[in-house]
């Protein structure tokens, strides 16, 4: 049976993905029973994902890790095979739910190499290639939102790939975002690409915005805890102003999806907040909420979902940034240091999963005596 708050949840218009992927879930059967019983319809994975799982599990690859090692392959190579693989398989599970929504949801996510976030040309082929490997109509490829990763937005979606862009925390920058998705669904429509086959989401990260601002604010603000919802409730007054134009409603009448706003990084940092908050304080249509599987199973627990919490609150949003910038917050600042230590962070993570598996490949090597 499905849990009646989450199917509540979905039933407002928010898609529910699964933060989270490794192949123990796989192989267990673990993925398959939320998508069975918790209204799962997606899932999105980054490199701090994949070096827990491949760090953390390594009974699980071992069998590739030996024939990768026995193949005497690049580290890079077998990075890349194993997150393949695991988000091919991954792919499958949702199959039936990417056919039954028209392939909307049933998405899957695989980030281009952090290393490349501020390398146009390698995003692009990067891109390209995950999309040939993993081989998988229903795979969404991640692109972080820096402002050499939207040109490589816009080529990749008319290309006819799909894509999830990441690492967005301002407005400015979503606006942004929303343009280079137009003008890759522009570029596809005029080569001849069936736009329908065509998916998008633009991944707006949340609580680390709260965390942040609420450093500068201080312990005794009363304006803590306020900045990400805001900060998300604006972003979505401009989706809603970019869907509502001209120009959309030429894409959209030659066949186009909407490129949804995904709210990620919905997991709550500071325990003093409720820990459902990125998720209920959020509800409205053509929205995803991606969640650690913590935030899910608190939300399946006591999440309040009641109607619409983002549209009827956009004038008080405007109002939390008026009276954040009055008390001498730099939000500019603020977005710019987070998208340098999202990316940091994502590169950290994945240089992790580089050395755990070059000494991985090492001793299977030696244990197989090659």
């Amino acid at each position: 049976m499905t849990n009646d708050l989450l199917a509540d949840l979905s039933a407002a218009g928010v898609s529910i993905w699964l933060d989270d992927l490794d192949r123990g879930r796989l192989k267990g059967g673990g993925l398959a029973e939320l998508v069975a019983t918790s209204s799962v319809v997606g899932v999105t994975t980054n490199p701090s994902i994949f070096e827990k799982a491949i760090g953390g599990e390594s009974e699980h690859y071992a069998a590739q890790m030996r024939d990768l090692a026995i193949r005497k392959v690049t580290v890079d190579e077998a990075v890349r095979a194993m997150t393949t693989l695991d988000v091919r398989w991954a792919c499958d599970v949702l199959h039936a739910t990417y056919e039954r929504t028209g392939g909307v949801d049933g998405r899957v996510s695989i980030e281009v190499d952090p290393r490349f976030a501020f390398d146009t040309a390698a995003t692009v082929a990067e891109g390209r290639a995950l999309h040939w490997q993993v081989d998988r109509a229903n795979v969404l490829i991640k692109v972080p939102a820096t402002l050499d990763g939207l040109p490589a937005i816009t080529a990749l979606i008319a290309e006819g790939i799909s894509v999830n862009v990441t690492l967005i925390f301002s407005v400015d920058r979503y606006r942004a975002v929303l343009e280079a998705w137009l003008a890759g669904l522009e570029q596809a429509r005029d080569n001849g690409l069936d736009l329908s086959t065509i998916e998008s989401v633009a991944s707006f990260f949340v609580s680390r915005v709260d965390s942040e601002v609420d450093k500068r604010l201080g312990a005794d603000s009363p304006l803590r805890g306020s900045a990400a919802i805001a900060n998300a409730r604006i972003a979505y007054e401009a989706f809603a102003q970019v869907v509502a134009s001209p120009r959309w409603a030429a894409l959209a009448a030659a066949g186009a999806h909407v490129q949804r706003p995904l709210w990620a990084s919905t997991g709550v940092k500071d325990p003093a907040y409720s820990d459902t908050r990125y998720v209920d304080q959020l509800v409205t249509h053509n929205v995803v909420n991606t969640m650690p599987e913590a935030t899910l199973d608190a939300v399946r627990d006591h999440a309040e979902i009641s109607g619409d919490t983002v549209v009827p609150f956009y004038l008080d949003a405007h109002e939390v940034f008026s009276a954040i910038a009055d008390a001498g917050v730099d939000m500019d600042d603020v977005v710019a240091l987070l998208e340098r230590e999202g990316v940091d962070k994502f590169i950290a993570s994945w240089e992790t999963l580089l050395g755990v598996v070059s000494k991985a490949l090492d001793t299977a090597a030696q244990s197989a005596g090659r």
